[in-house]
This record gives C-alpha cells, structure tokens and sequence, in this order.
C-alpha cells in the first residue's frame, strides 16, 4: 500500500465511477476467495477430486443407455453416442455448476459483505474456478473415452476454448441476477437446483438438437445452452456435427441480454447488500 496508484480513496460516488479498476485492484481478492471455494469442496471428502470423475462419467452412462439404447435416440454422423453425451455433458456440467455456487455466494459470504468493502461482483466470479477444474476433470474423461471408440478430434477443436467462455457467460449472467434476488428473497434459493434440473432435460445434453423438428430449431434456440452444447459438439466432433448458425447466432444474443440483466441487477441491488444481509 505504499505506491499512491495502489491506495484506495473511499469518496462519494467513486465506487460507481471506478467500479471496474477496483475488480482489478482487488484481484489478490478474488485469487483468496477462488482457492478458499476450492479447498472447501474438495477438504474433508471421502472421495475428494475423484468425485469429479464419478458424477460426470456415471451421467453419461445413464444417458447413453436410456437415450442410445433404450429410446434409440440417433447421434450425429458415426459419433458414438457416448462420446456425443459426454460432448453435451461438459458445459452442461461447467454452467450448471458456476450457476449453482455463484448464485448463493453473496449470502454464503454475509460476514464479509457487512465488514469490509471491496467490489461484491467478485465474490460470484471467484466460484468460476471450481467449475473450471471440475471441467478440466471431464476433458480428461472425454479424451479417454474418445480414446476407447477410436474418435480423433481435428482442426475445430482449438476453438474448444471459446466456447468454454461462452459457456461461463452463459451462466454468469442468471447466477448474478440469482444472487441478488437470494440476498433480497431468501426462499428463492429453492428455485435454482429446481430450474437447474429442469434445464437439464430441456437442453439437448442426452441427445442432439438435431431431432427437433426444424421448424422449432431457432424457437428451441433460445435457450442459450443449445447453442453452447452444439459449439461444444462442432468443436470436439468437427464434420460429424455441423453448428446450426441462425440458432447459435440466437444463443448468443439471448446470452448477451442475460449478461447485461445480471450485471444490471446486482450492481443496483449490491449497495444494499450490507444492509439486507
């Protein structure tokens, strides 16, 4: 604290001025809080990371025999039906999970919010780390089990990465809405693991968006995931799933709207945190 540039000069109306230079300058912050969510899902666990393994390989399983063998649901080209659930299953998994922790984040850190000032956005960003290591755990898995069916990815898998942040937008957005309707309404925490399970049925993760007629492809579009979950599928399968480009184009504008409404409302609502916690 002994550089000038570094010192912070609390005054009215600077926090709404430099919001976004203090998210910088509180990044030691978010880096603590990042690796606090880290060591406390995985310390004192029977399993510990290998849980990580389990629950997205044990999903896959099920859905391939329900929808693959079962339903008999087609896959997309000559991909293995595994491989185009567990396609599905990643940012599924990463959105679902980053939308969990971030929206009960602000009210999980309520001691904090009343006691010190920092920038509170930080708070919800920082349990993005979680969800990206479970995700590297499941990129793992997925090598392994394109390894077993003899699937070989090519050139569309370096744009994996962008999807990957698309995936983490699309969840940021509702999560930071979330955890400013939690802090004002308790009992709203019960409807994010409901909507969270209801959007696993709803998203083509089990299956391809192929199968819906159409004439409700760009309809069905507008839930953001289709389009992250066909980048995801295009990116690791190439040629055998070709990206539906009205639908994603739509993704990505509904992914933009839920954006700016996230960040909206917890900016106008995170002044009065302190105070409603």
């Amino acid at each position: 604290m002994n550089n000038p540039s570094e010192r912070l000069i609390l005054e009215a109306g600077r926090a709404d001025r430099q919001y976004w230079l203090d998210l910088w300058r509180y990044r030691e912050l978010f880096f603590i809080l990042a690796w606090r969510d880290v060591a406390i899902r995985y310390k004192q666990t029977v399993i510990g990371l290998a849980w990580a393994f389990v629950r997205p390989f044990m999903t896959m399983v099920v859905f391939t025999v329900v929808f693959g063998k079962i339903a008999r649901l087609p896959t997309e080209g000559t991909a293995p039906y595994a491989v185009l659930v567990f396609a599905g299953l990643l940012p599924w998994t990463l959105a679902s999970s980053i939308l969990n922790d971030a929206s009960g984040s602000v009210t999980g850190n309520g001691q904090l919010v009343s006691k010190v000032y920092f920038p509170r956005l930080i708070i919800p960003l920082a349990t993005v780390l979680v969800g990206l290591i479970d995700f590297g755990v499941s990129l793992i898995i997925l090598a392994g089990v394109m390894a077993w069916y003899g699937v070989m990815p090519d050139w569309h898998i370096l744009l994996l990465p962008a999807f990957v942040l698309l995936a983490v937008l699309v969840a940021i957005g509702p999560a930071l809405w979330a955890a400013a309707m939690i802090v004002k309404y308790r009992d709203f925490r019960f409807v994010i693991p409901f909507a969270v399970q209801v959007g696993l049925y709803v998203s083509p993760v089990g299956f391809s968006a192929k199968i819906v007629p159409s004439e409700w492809l760009l309809l069905y579009s507008l839930n953001p995931m289709v389009g992250v979950i066909d980048g995801f599928r295009w990116a690791i399968l190439g040629g055998e799933s070709p990206l539906y480009l009205p639908g994603f184009a739509l993704s990505l504008l509904v992914t933009a709207g839920m954006l700016w409404l996230g960040i909206h409302t917890f900016r106008s609502t995170e002044r009065r945190f302190a105070d409603l916690i």
